[in-house]
């Protein structure tokens, strides 16, 4: 698989396109973490999320052959998935939360010479953060998770969104500072 991990996107697409399964594989590989993380950000239950991820996936290969590469892959596949959570969303209008340890399980993929303490004190930040983000309305929630923790660029977010710039970039702000306002409000009833 060597020669596969240094094929470029428009090969990928090529051998894929001619029915090589390996290329496949290589490709959901590639993007798997990506789908999740997007399908993630909308999804709240873990059988819904398993669903939406492979179903991204299946509409990636049916459409692959129509990706004519205006944008890059990697955000083309972002699309889909975007597009396929908010659809879940709207056939299913409830959920339950994903509790943390699962999501953190997904979200594993850091070792670190920390000292345990200090490790601690990180998870538990960001499960508190992540908790914080959680609370904020969908489309907020969204635009900040690609934007932040895919480090995804506005046109990129634009693209996986179809909201014009103005509006992504309003929404982060607003995110940020909603963000802000809970966390402060969570802090005075701690104290």
């Amino acid at each position: 698989m060597s020669t596969q991990s240094k094929m470029n996107e428009t090969e990928l697409i090529h051998q894929i396109c001619n029915g090589n399964p390996q290329a496949f594989r290589y490709l959901v590989k590639q993007y798997e973490r990506l789908v999740f993380h997007v399908a993630a950000r909308l999804l709240n239950r873990q059988e819904d999320l398993e669903d939406v991820c492979q179903e991204v996936f299946i509409k990636v290969h049916q459409k692959l052959p129509e990706f004519r590469g205006d944008s890059k892959l990697s955000t083309w596949i972002a699309t889909i998935a975007y597009r396929i959570s908010v659809n879940h969303l709207k056939k299913r209008k409830h959920g339950v939360e994903i509790d943390d340890e699962e999501r953190e399980f997904y979200h594993e993929d850091m070792i670190t010479n920390e000292h345990p303490e200090q490790i601690v004190e990180k998870e538990e930040l960001k499960k508190y953060i992540r908790k914080m983000v959680d609370r904020l309305p969908e489309q907020y929630k969204t635009v900040l998770s690609l934007y932040h923790l895919e480090e995804l660029g506005y046109k990129e977010i634009v693209e996986i969104t179809g909201l014009p710039e103005g509006t992504v970039k309003n929404y982060i702000f607003r995110a940020r500072k909603m963000l802000k306002e809970l966390i402060a409000k969570s802090e005075l009833i701690k104290h």
